[in-house]
């Protein structure tokens, strides 16, 4: 019989997850993952890894359709549905082999179930592992770290039903392209799955409850997105609500409320990116000290619940819900735990977050209003894509860099994009951030030329009255 005790049990083999056991082995610590479905998770089966290959075919298609701007002339370009569907998933199914065969290098011990706490004291945790309702296993951890994530929220009412109301899911696998979509919800997901709808011929509206689109990026950026999806094509309704679904035999009217007026809308299909809900439920928390608030695990600076040796990461444990933030998070637990002499506390103020609709954007750190409401005396910086020579020469020109620093200290605050390729550069000023440079390290850096990342230097010159190219 294999081996039941363990140093660490992690329970969930996300990016948080498989991450946190594989620096849990390299430590030295006997180490076991328990994933009831796909290893890579959420993020790189039906999140992160796929809809970057989905979006990546429509900025493709984008481009073979105004090919006339580049000199070329492309006829006849169209869209096979299903070899874009299969290639995403092929894209996902390879990535999730790459996964299994990490934690098998690194001596990982993997067990293909559902995790469960099942008591036990600090020291000797017992968790069970059930698959297709029998129970395949009874482990035993010194370290018991929740990975479970987090599912799609719904809101009633508007419950999807796979086939004219999806979630993410449904929406990475259509059968057929709709002629017309809703998008409940304009974070991330729903800006990215509008993007690449509306990219690929649909038309495409956009409902938002909140009084603006990408309501956690900074307000200008997200305006200057805003103008760019409505020159696209796109119908955006900011400060409105869906009130109703009703379904059709192939189509779905949808009641939108604003400004006390009701509207009503028929489409061939719905997205709902409302939010999300962490999976606390069937693992055991029951019996623990481990606290929830309104479904995410409650935890410290090293990802430590209120229960002796139960941990928790990820999307289970709150925002940002980054597959980045996971997996450092995950392995700041480990660290600690294995007592590392390089341990620190995991904060989440210089995570950078990326969406990668057209225009991508992407930030860090404080916004301009977050860093106003602060207290901070600030210097702020703006530099347009149409003043650089690389993005004229892509045929990109409609983007900006914005930059956010404080007064009194120079420290880099902020830093926002929006434009092609920001999800690339935006690790410069989070390298920055790590490093508290200020504008004037940023300011004698050399940025090279002709490179988009001179916007970045040329925002900098900006905040201190010093830009040259604008």
């Amino acid at each position: 019989m294999a081996d039941t005790n363990f140093d660490v049990i992690v329970v969930g083999g996300g990016p948080g997850g498989y991450v946190a056991a594989i620096r849990s082995a390299q430590l030295g610590l006997k180490t076991a993952l328990v994933e009831r479905e796909h290893l890579g998770g959420i993020c790189l089966n039906w999140g992160c890894i796929p809809t970057k290959a989905l979006l990546r075919t429509a900025e493709i298609f984008h481009y073979a359709t105004h090919a006339e701007q580049f000199g070329l002339k492309v006829q006849g370009a169209s869209v096979d549905l299903p070899a874009v569907v299969k290639r995403s998933r092929a894209i996902a199914k390879q990535l999730n082999g790459g996964v299994g065969h990490l934690l098998k290098k690194n001596k990982v011990t993997v067990f293909d179930g559902a995790g469960k706490l099942a008591g036990g004291s600090a020291g000797a945790r017992k968790l069970s592992v059930e698959k297709d309702g029998k129970n395949i296993a009874q482990l035993t951890g010194k370290h018991i770290v929740l990975a479970t994530g987090a599912r799609a929220r719904t809101l009633p009412g508007l419950e999807p039903d796979g086939k004219l109301i999806w979630t993410y899911k449904e929406a990475m696998v259509p059968e057929s392209m709709p002629k017309s979509l809703l998008v409940v919800g304009s974070g991330a997901i729903g800006m990215e799955f509008a993007s690449f709808y509306r990219d690929l011929g649909a038309a495409v509206t956009v409902v938002e409850v909140m009084d603006r689109i990408l309501p956690v990026e900074d307000a200008e950026i997200a305006a200057f997105a805003h103008k760019q999806f409505e020159a696209q094509g796109m119908t955006i309704h900011a400060g409105a609500q869906v009130s109703a679904l009703d379904r059709g035999a192939n189509n779905v009217t949808a009641t939108i409320e604003a400004g006390g007026k009701q509207t009503k809308l028929t489409i061939d299909r719905v997205i709902l990116a409302v939010g999300i809900v962490g999976n606390v439920e069937n693992i055991g928390l029951e019996g623990t000290k481990v606290k929830v608030d309104r479904t995410h695990v409650e935890v410290d600076e090293w990802a430590r619940t209120a229960e002796l040796g139960i941990y928790a990461i990820g999307d289970v444990a709150g925002p940002p819900w980054l597959a980045h933030k996971a997996s450092h998070e995950g392995v700041a637990c480990i660290e600690k735990i294995a007592g590392y002499a390089d341990a620190h506390p995991f904060k989440t103020d210089n995570i950078p977050g990326c969406t990668y609709c057209r225009p991508q954007i992407a930030s860090v750190g404080l916004t301009e209003a977050a860093a106003k409401e602060q207290g901070h005396k600030i210097r702020v910086g703006r530099f347009p894509f149409m003043g650089n020579g690389k993005a004229i020469a892509l045929g990109e020109p409609e983007g900006m860099v914005k930059t956010v620093f404080d007064e009194t200290t120079g420290e880099l605050l902020g830093a926002h994009m929006v434009g092609a390729e920001v999800t690339e550069l935006i690790q410069g000023y989070g390298i920055a951030r790590t490093l508290e440079t200020t504008e004037k390290e940023l300011m004698h850096t050399v940025f090279p030329h002709p490179t988009l990342s001179e916007m970045m230097h040329e925002s900098v010159l900006d905040a201190y009255g010093k830009v040259i190219h604008f």
